[in-house]
């Protein structure tokens, strides 16, 4: 385990030792410093994680030490003991990046919370400085990837809104990697060590979303055996996501906006109020406005829910990172499956490049998939990749479907969507974009006419 390293500067040497002693009983590593300038130095070595400095020193003062820490020590929080005379000074450095002041003489059980809470906020800038870090040697943010300046942008706004605990709206259609935004966010917050619940309102059948979604007590309804826990219960400390959020019902949407305003809930069956604390993190693929229009989302819920928004550029309208995706999908599926295909040749890149995806990212990988599984040489050609890709057999009015007259709504409907399901090689994300309808929808009809 670690041992968190403290540097003490202070020009009163009883107060500086004093402070030594304390700091090493409560289990950290503790070095001290006369003046600022010895300071500056010792810490260039010595490398703290926490900071605390006498204001007021000759040779260099608390001033000093902060701006020289942070060019030098960027995840060292600063710490500023004042007199009464100088809390206004203190606050001002506050401004310029100090964690926090305290007034001589010193609280002593202050004074430690303080030192927790500066670890935890020096942990958190440091996983910030890994996922930049990483996003600049990759072109990508965790496992988002991309260079294309719409990107570059949900990079910038993930980075800034991460940290915080505000709500988030996530826009973007089906295949955009609106989940991989949210546990990005969730790995930038200080709940990143807490769990992250997704749960997808599309793919739940409406009678058990709010069971799933709430929990349950015993007996509260037929085939309520025991007690559920729900997934807000579930979240607790950690985060919430809530995708395709305008796919519930406008009453489960207001028992949500319920737990939003006042961080209670009450499981289905149940009498206790149960406090939660969770961030929720919410998406859809539909055009809000127009959600609430047409009676599907709350207005309340989402004007409580757009606290920040981060809208995902379709694939379409980011053709530049379709190189990069290509080459991150391949060495995902090179070590799922054991193969050691180098990349796509001239042509597969040029009908990888010219398709328009209105599956988005999902497609692109799906069909990535598909070709290192049938790929049997080291590059995949555009014989590997799905006919519907290659303009071989069209998913639209050149591949009609012939309705007999006497045929009824229900089978003409039936043969409709098998139709355009095959001709979607069975993808059903693209399949319902065609249709014009949600994938929920699509499944509702499948489970309806038993297909």
């Amino acid at each position: 385990m670690n041992v968190h390293r403290i540097l003490v500067a202070d020009d009163e040497e009883a107060s500086r030792q004093g402070l030594k002693t304390l700091l090493s009983r409560w289990g950290y590593d503790v070095e001290e410093a006369g003046n600022g300038k010895e300071a500056i130095r010792k810490a260039g070595t010595f490398r703290p994680d926490v900071v605390i400095t006498d204001l007021v020193m000759p040779e260099g003062d608390g001033m000093e030490l902060l701006n020289a820490l942070q060019g030098e020590l960027a995840f060292a929080t600063v710490i500023l003991l004042t007199g009464h005379g100088t809390i206004e000074t203190a606050v001002s450095a506050m401004k310029q990046g100090a964690y926090d002041y305290l007034t001589k003489p010193v609280d002593m059980s202050r004074l430690k919370v303080l030192i927790e809470k500066a670890l935890e906020k020096g942990a958190t800038l440091r996983e910030v400085a890994l996922l930049r870090k990483r996003l600049k040697d990759t072109w990508g943010l965790g496992k988002l990837v991309g260079k294309s300046k719409p990107m570059q942008e949900v990079y910038r706004l993930i980075e800034l809104i991460g940290p915080t605990p505000a709500t988030v709206l996530i826009l973007g259609e089906s295949g955009t990697g609106k989940e991989l935004v949210a546990q990005s966010l969730h790995a930038l917050s200080a709940r990143n060590p807490g769990p992250f619940v997704p749960v997808n309102c599309s793919a739940i059948p409406e009678t058990l979303l709010e069971s799933e979604i709430f929990g349950h007590e015993k007996g509260a309804f037929t085939g309520a055996l025991d007690r559920r826990i729900g997934c807000f219960e579930m979240a607790h400390q950690g985060t919430m996501f809530l995708d395709e959020v305008a796919e519930m019902s406008p009453a489960i949407q207001a028992k949500f906006l319920r737990i939003l305003q006042d961080g209670t809930l009450r499981r289905i069956g149940g009498t206790a109020e149960l406090k939660v604390d969770v961030r929720v993190i919410a998406a859809t693929n539909k055009d809000p406005i127009k959600a609430i229009q047409d009676g599907s989302l709350r207005e309340d819920l989402y004007y409580r829910l757009q606290v920040c928004t981060i809208p995902l550029p379709p694939l379409r309208d980011r053709a530049d990172d379709i190189p990069l995706l290509i080459q991150a999908f391949i060495e995902e599926f090179n070590a799922k499956y054991d193969r050691h295909v180098k990349s796509v040749d001239e042509a597969a890149l040029r009908v990888l490049l010219a398709y328009q995806w209105p599956g988005n990212i999902r497609e692109l990988r799906n069909s990535l998939e598909r070709a290192i599984i049938t790929c049997e040489s080291d590059l995949i050609g555009q014989e590997h990749l799905p006919l519907i890709l290659t303009g071989e057999r069209k998913a639209d009015g050149n591949n009609p479907v012939n309705v007999p007259v006497g045929t009824t709504i229900e089978e003409a409907e039936t043969l409709l969507i098998l139709k355009t399901l095959a001709s979607a090689n069975n993808n059903k994300t693209r399949a319902a974009d065609i249709l014009g309808i949600s994938l929920k929808t699509l499944h509702n009809k499948l489970h309806r006419y038993g297909v």
